[in-house]
């Protein structure tokens, strides 16, 4: 069966999804997070990899002046809003593709938006900062709808269950706001406040999300589901994120938050041809066309 069509407005930018794989670029203008802290917090540098990116073939930009590393600590949202409307402003006027600031605060959402930004991506899933909803609402921009659930990873039951509760409670909330379900991408937030066997289990159940009827988001890369799997340092998790992210094409995960671009894109494409192939063979088609 095709993929369903998704053409999400991202204020005036459209991106069409559930065709080919699209590649989220990572730019952390932090000094913390987990892999690239401290590498791009000067708004020159950020800016250059930004377009480097975008060169790569990532389809969105996500912008986060706030590390959410294990064990992090929240910085002041002033210094969260410094970070991060320089270079968005400096972007807005030169990227092509949408921008998506990662951030859960809403003053902090509401300053980037104004910067241009096209997206929100909320970590909390809008069930953290009440005021967030409707500034996604006032804004008119599509909203990254993230798992995370304190508590989870001591649950029992079926984490499937449990998350689609929670996606529930959170499309209730952009609903109440005044957020239309076709602005919604889901993210099932892998390594939140999961075990490791609750991680796995997600990314082998990704199509069971489906049900819920909204296009999907996973960011895994180079995360410690890689590490607890592969025992390897941040530094060295290239290939299992690559894994992931060809699973993820494989289930045809529409977003895929990344990185490393151009080898993960590669690899979602790949994916992606076997998949379509399989569906096309399935339909009786001609899916031999190359020797």
């Amino acid at each position: 069966m095709p993929a369903n069509i998704h053409r999400l407005d991202c204020r005036g930018r459209e991106l069409v999804l559930g065709g080919e794989p699209r590649i989220v670029g990572i730019l952390n203008v932090t000094p913390d997070s987990f892999f690239d802290g401290g590498r791009l917090t000067v708004v020159e540098t950020a800016v250059a990899r930004a377009l480097h990116l975008v060169a790569e073939g990532a389809a969105m930009i996500d912008i986060g002046g706030q590390s959410t590393r294990p064990g992090y600590q929240e910085v002041p949202v002033e210094e969260e809003i410094r970070r991060v409307v320089p270079v968005i402003t400096m972007l807005a006027e030169c990227l092509p593709v949408p921008i998506s600031i990662d951030t859960y605060r809403s003053a902090v959402a509401r300053a980037a938006l104004r910067a241009g930004a096209h997206v929100l991506n909320d970590i909390h899933g809008l069930l953290r900062d009440p005021e967030l909803a409707g500034v996604a609402a006032e804004f008119h921009c599509p909203v990254v709808v993230m798992h995370n659930e304190p508590g989870f990873n001591e649950a029992t039951g079926d984490p499937l269950a449990r998350m689609l509760r929670y996606f529930e409670r959170a499309l209730a909330t952009a609903s109440g706001a005044g957020i239309p379900v076709d602005r919604i991408v889901l993210d099932p937030g892998i390594g939140f406040a999961k075990t490791q066997g609750q991680n796995l289990a997600i990314l082998a159940r990704l199509p069971e999300l489906r049900t819920l009827g909204r296009p999907l988001f996973l960011g895994a890369s180079r995360k410690s589901v890689v590490s607890h799997a592969l025992d390897l340092p941040a530094g060295e998790r290239l290939e299992g994120t690559l894994a992931i992210t060809s699973l993820a094409a494989w289930h045809g995960v529409e977003l895929i938050r990344v990185h490393d671009v151009q080898a993960n894109l590669r690899a979602a494409r790949m994916a992606a041809a076997i998949r379509g192939w399989r569906v096309e063979a399935a339909g009786g088609g001609n899916a031999d066309s190359k020797p």
